[in-house]
């Protein structure tokens, strides 16, 4: 790979690296259409697309009974891998769970917040060029620590789903699984036909046809956020073992051929090791031809900054889903930078713990859009309202205020409501 600075990038380089999309906008009527079908016609609809997608005549699309089976039956170590994975993220959600809380003012007010969890929950677990039963878990898991009582699950059918991916469905505790994907899947758990039932909620990663059914459906169901492809940022200096920083870059490449991979650091020497380090490793990957697609694309590159000032000022721009830091100073860096969907920090922190056990989720905001969004958490399936009680003395207290207000907007039976309560 060729080393950039970034003082030479040019306007329309800048805007491919930090105006990055999830690619949805020349598919939205097409999805707009199968969504449709699906909320009118439901079963129907389904087995159609089912064919015409993914060649695959459905007689049942629940399919909960294989995942039980599909957990019995993989080998004992990955199935322990799944435990422990599952386990790892079911700690680190628990301690998301919020607390009810209240206040009580000396003139008689209480006032408080309770949460309460979605009753259902959908979660889309990817097929296609690989199997994520990570995925699967990073849904599930924290909707039932959340306390949501039904979560379901829905993936592509295929003559054989990957019972590692239907297995974590199982350990992670779904209470029913789907073999439907794509937009139609998104439509079928927003709406609900006659095998699938509604849901309140709908998460996880997918492609752009995923997505686009996302945003077509948002509104009548809640969802976690439109993501795009992969990416990664990493931030490191000369201390950095070019030869690591080469493998996290790769390591996202491999996602999708429109992942963004970017490397950026300070230190000419440093940049130039990681880019030829880049080369070296490329060939040694087994899903060589989508890595080299993603290095080419135009939200990917090395950088070289000016200082260690410019390098986090492009990383603030750039927004990643993942960023790698490793530097002589990379706690204050850490400090220093906000925009991102999860960092990864130090030598022996790979984003593929993040990605797999370390116990943080995995669906995180991309695009850029961590500059205001985060990443997928108990908090998308909770629901927190507030309510308050008030003495006769603590209404006494408010009495003019609110009158007051009401009839300066003209809505004279607020203030009735009032003075009803003292003879008024």
């Amino acid at each position: 790979m060729d080393v950039q600075s970034i003082s030479d990038l040019g306007a329309a380089q800048r805007r491919a690296l930090f105006e990055r999309d999830s690619g949805i906008g020349e598919i939205r009527e097409n999805v707009a259409d199968i969504v449709g079908r699906v909320h009118r016609e439901g079963d129907v609809a389904l087995s159609e697309f089912c064919r015409r997608f993914d060649d695959v005549e459905i007689e049942e699309f629940d399919v909960t009974d294989r995942a039980v089976e599909a957990y019995e039956s993989i080998d004992d170590d990955v199935r322990e891998a799944i435990e422990t994975a599952a386990e790892n993220i079911r700690v680190f959600h628990e301690r998301q769970v919020p607390e009810d809380w209240s206040v009580e003012t000396d003139d008689g007010r209480e006032l408080g917040r309770k949460y309460y969890p979605l009753e259902s929950a959908g979660v889309y677990a990817p097929g296609g060029t690989a199997a994520y039963p990570s995925s699967v878990l990073m849904g599930v898991v924290p909707a039932k620590v959340a306390g949501v009582e039904h979560v379901a699950v829905a993936t592509p059918p295929a003559e054989e789903i990957n019972p590692v991916t239907m297995a974590a469905m199982h350990a992670a505790g779904a209470d029913v699984v789907y073999q439907v994907g794509g937009a139609q899947a998104i439509a079928a758990l927003a709406y609900g036909t006659e095998s699938i039932d509604p849901v309140d909620v709908i998460v996880g990663p997918g492609n752009r046809w995923v997505t686009a059914a996302k945003a077509e459906v948002r509104g009548d169901v809640r969802i976690d956020m439109l993501a795009g492809p992969s990416e990664v940022l990493t931030l490191t200096d000369e201390t950095a073992d070019p030869e690591i920083v080469a493998a996290e870059v790769l390591a996202q490449a491999e996602h999708d051929p429109n992942a963004g991979v970017v490397a950026v650091t300070p230190d000419g020497d440093h940049a130039t090791a990681v880019a030829e380090e880049i080369d070296q490793q490329v060939p040694e990957r087994e899903r060589e031809d989508i890595v080299r697609e993603a290095l080419a694309n135009d939200a990917s590159g090395v950088f070289l900054a000016e200082s260690m000032d410019e390098a986090v000022a492009f990383s603030e721009d750039y927004a990643p889903e993942h960023i790698f830091v490793h530097a002589a100073n990379e706690d204050d860096l850490l400090e220093r930078i906000t925009n991102y969907g999860s960092a990864f920090v130090g030598e022996f922190t790979p984003v593929a713990a993040g990605d797999y056990a370390s116990g943080t989720n995995h669906v995180l905001p991309t695009g850029g859009s961590a500059r205001i969004a985060s990443g997928l958490s108990v908090d998308d399936f909770v629901r927190p309202a507030t309510y308050q009680q008030l003495s006769e003395d603590g209404l006494k207290t408010l009495r003019e205020t609110i009158t007051t207000l009401a009839e300066a907007e003209g809505l004279e039976a607020h203030a009735h409501s009032v003075e009803t309560r003292f003879g008024e």
